[in-house]
């Protein structure tokens, strides 16, 4: 078995899909592709993902982009632990919870759509940071009243983290990184200082990885 994972740092995507890895405790290479400095568009990497974004897995070959997509298929060829739940009711939950970050909130600030802000409205870093902070608070709303409504009991899906918890520790990392305040989200604060108390979550942080650095946006 080999697995590769293109990935960058700052991705919030390759950090979800580090976590499944780890808890899977699946060993893989990265590759990094910056995606601040444009990388992503290489025509190198062009022939990898076809989107031009990352993540993408490379297992035995074979390629997986989309960190959604990417989590759910290491979790049916490597099923234990399991990432979703057993019941068609509870996957469709998970999955429910996932999209809030992965398809609502995250996409708003990625570096093509703070590029595209510049450039087509002249929006200078301020005014990009606020659009970006926004959009975390949404993410983090929508997570509050989910846990509001269904308690973590201690993790999203009951006792072990799975790819629910995943994406809303991802979105508490876009809280901090423009310095949003979780406090007045208490039930995703407490869901997510477990996970981050877990090495798996707190490994693949982004200021943890090899290529950090202090940047603007």
């Amino acid at each position: 078995m080999t697995i590769q994972l293109y990935g960058f740092w700052r991705s919030n995507a390759a950090f979800r899909v580090k976590v499944a890895l780890a808890l899977k405790k699946l060993p893989y290479e990265e590759i990094e592709v910056d995606i601040l400095a444009g990388h992503q568009f290489d025509a190198g990497y062009a022939e990898v993902n076809a989107e031009r974004v990352v993540p993408t897995l490379v297992h035995d070959g074979h390629r997986v982009f989309q960190s959604l997509a990417i989590m759910e298929y290491l979790d049916e060829i490597y099923p234990t632990p399991r990432l979703m739940p057993e019941s068609a009711k509870d996957r469709a939950y998970a999955r429910a919870v996932a999209l809030v970050s992965v398809a609502d909130s995250h996409p708003f600030v990625t570096p093509r759509v703070r590029k595209h802000l510049a450039q087509a409205y002249d929006a200078d870093i301020a005014a990009i940071e606020a659009w970006c902070a926004h959009w975390g608070r949404e993410g983090l709303a929508t997570y509050e009243r989910m846990l509001t409504e269904r308690p973590a009991t201690p993790f999203a899906l009951g006792s072990a983290p799975t790819l629910a918890d995943i994406c809303i520790a991802g979105q508490k990392i876009i809280a901090d990184l423009y310095k949003v305040d979780v406090s007045a989200y208490p039930r995703v604060a407490e869901l997510t200082k477990r996970c981050f108390d877990m090495p798996e979550f707190a490994e693949a942080h982004p200021m943890r990885q090899p290529g950090f650095r202090a940047v603007s946006l």
